[in-house]
């Protein structure tokens, strides 16, 4: 009798220790609000209104950094989470808030763009993945990049 009780007990704290699905879950995923006819809510969800989706830095010499931050706020009723943002190249780094951005909250997008080995007009993309619908949302950088002399 003890044994089958000890047995129990370690199957007991086994069971706890292991992950579910939704403890493997980080804080972006969130519920989706979702109507009684199945469609997607769009008036409960957080809403990116960015200043403006393009920069263009002009001309600028080979090797020179390009920093610019896009300016957004969060139109919608309820907190925008962003789970990545990722550029189209490695010489082009976007850095995010990592916490969520309140409802009427602003915030920004950070983006560096190394002109080192390259040349000529360039278009570089920042693509944002957010908890809002669509999940994504493309911020360009644009410009020329001449030779350093």
């Amino acid at each position: 009798m003890k044994k089958f009780i000890f047995y129990i007990l370690v199957l007991s704290v086994m069971a706890c220790g292991k992950k579910t699905a939704s403890s493997s879950l980080n804080s972006a995923a969130i519920d989706i609000p979702m109507t009684a006819d199945g469609k997607v809510d769009t008036l409960k969800l957080p809403k990116f209104a960015f200043q403006n989706d393009t920069y263009d830095f002009g001309k600028i010499t080979q090797g020179e950094k390009v920093s610019y931050s896009f300016n957004f706020k969060n139109t919608g009723y309820v907190p925008l989470i962003i789970s990545s943002a990722s550029a189209s190249c490695g010489c082009t780094v976007p850095t995010f808030p990592e916490e969520p951005i309140a409802p009427g909250a602003e915030a920004t997008i950070a983006v560096v763009f190394n002109s080192e080995n390259k040349m000529g007009l360039q278009t570089k993309t920042i693509t944002i993945v957010a908890n809002t619908v669509p999940n994504t949302k493309v911020l360009y950088l644009r410009g020329e990049v001449l030779e350093a002399k």
